[in-house]
């Protein structure tokens, strides 16, 4: 991904990580499949909000789901 500079002339990118993710997003960020996801989100496990019509998974759900004390 190449940056690309704002407008002071600094170059910005994907330093910032997103606060939720789309379905396929998260998938591949965390190495899970959709139907995973899916039983995950049916069970409480993950969180998610819906936006219109996009379902997306808040990033502070999917960094609890990797913490030691959710295993």
């Amino acid at each position: 991904m190449e940056l690309q500079p704002n407008v002071t002339g600094r170059k910005i990118g994907s330093e910032v990580a997103p606060r939720a993710y789309r379905i396929d997003d998260f998938c591949r960020s965390f190495g899970v499949g959709r139907t995973t996801v899916y039983a995950l989100l049916k069970n409480g496990t993950l969180r998610s909000v819906k936006i219109g019509r996009r379902r997306l998974i808040t990033a502070e759900s999917g960094e609890a789901l990797l913490s030691p004390e959710a295993a």
